[in-house]
């Protein structure tokens, strides 16, 4: 692993580490960086053996970077940024997508909320509100992704499989993801709800855009979380 940024302070909530798995994101994950630094100073990639230069563009933005040489999945590269958080005094982490489907804003207000509740998790739903327009049939799989992981980890949430979550020390320290794929997810909402630390659901909006799309991510990843549900 490397990080060849340096570690002085940055301004924007100064306790928090945004954690950002990434895999060939080039074309996005500059400006993904850039909006999220002014609210958060702290922002660190965690370059899952991409081959098209997405961390050498993220550094670039001015994120951290560590790097995996070959693509361990993306639990791999969550418990990783985790561990790096962690390890330099992080307070809250926020996990965030590379794609440019998160939105600041949303994740500034469920920080706040984490700060202001005294929650230890707050996950990110894309379901609470009307903002976010999956299609029909991603829709269908979500909410079925949603049943299943609420039936084999006891929880209650509306949207078990969103990249946008915040994290408590507490919590954090707690997690130790093994699974690579998009099961991860699930293993995630398993080990928080196995600490009994205080939780809530925010609204957020999802962003399908002309990009995520065209990288087939919109139904195939929804698709994906499903099989890997069904077969862990």
């Amino acid at each position: 692993m490397t990080d060849p940024a340096s570690e002085t302070a940055a301004p924007g909530n100064p306790d928090t580490w945004v954690v950002i798995p990434l895999y060939n994101e080039a074309t996005v994950i500059g400006d993904v960086v850039r909006d999220l630094l002014p609210s958060f100073g702290k922002v660190v990639c965690v370059d899952d053996g991409s081959t098209d230069g997405s961390g050498g563009v993220a550094a670039e933005a001015g994120a951290r970077i560590v790097t995996h040489p070959i693509n361990l999945g993306q639990g791999a590269a969550l418990q990783t940024g985790f561990e790096y958080a962690l390890e330099r005094g992080a307070r809250y982490v926020v996990t965030f997508d590379a794609d440019g489907q998160h939105r600041v804003v949303d994740a500034v207000a469920m920080l706040d909320r984490s700060r202001t509740d005294d929650l230890a998790i707050v996950f990110g739903s894309r379901f609470l509100d009307d903002r976010t327009k999956p299609g029909f049939l991603k829709k269908v799989v979500l909410k079925t992704a949603v049943a299943v992981t609420n039936w084999t980890t006891r929880t209650r949430l509306t949207d078990a499989h969103n990249g946008l979550r915040v994290i408590r020390e507490d919590a954090l320290r707690r997690i130790h993801l093994r699974q690579d794929r998009m099961a991860h997810g699930t293993e995630i909402v398993v080990q928080l709800g196995r600490t009994g630390l205080p939780y809530a659901e925010q609204p957020v909006e999802v962003i399908y855009s002309e990009y995520s799309k065209a990288k087939g991510q919109s139904l195939l990843n929804s698709v994906n979380i499903l099989i890997d549900l069904i077969i862990r």
